[in-house]
């Protein structure tokens, strides 16, 4: 998880009660461990992403728990409602420990 996510929100200067949209994708293998490896015939390691979450500020708008059924290079589309401004942090991590975040500054007129 080393190349920055790509992030998208619809209006970063909504008006009070708009409804936002972002759009959030990063490179990142989602092996499930169930895999064999053709050259070596051994089993692939697990290697997925286990939690998203979003904020604007500190108050918490969105959590994911991803499991082993999501594809390659997770995608994640959400809604919410322009209540304040501030920054929107989003924040991935995997299950060996690999973190990544970004952010967007979110200003409500």
């Amino acid at each position: 998880m080393n190349k920055p996510p790509r992030v998208w929100v619809s209006n970063e200067n909504p008006k009070a009660g708009e409804i936002l949209r972002v759009r959030a994708q990063i490179e990142h293998p989602m092996e499930t461990g169930l895999r064999t490896d053709p050259a070596t015939g051994q089993l692939r390691p697990r290697h997925i992403l286990n939690h998203f979450e979003a904020k604007l500020g500190d108050a918490l708008i969105f959590v994911w728990d991803p499991g082993t059924s999501i594809a390659q290079n997770p995608y994640i589309e959400f809604t919410f409602k322009a209540r304040r401004s501030g920054p929107l942090h989003l924040f991935w991590q995997d299950d060996q420990g690999a973190t990544l975040s970004a952010s967007k500054t979110i200003t409500v007129s």
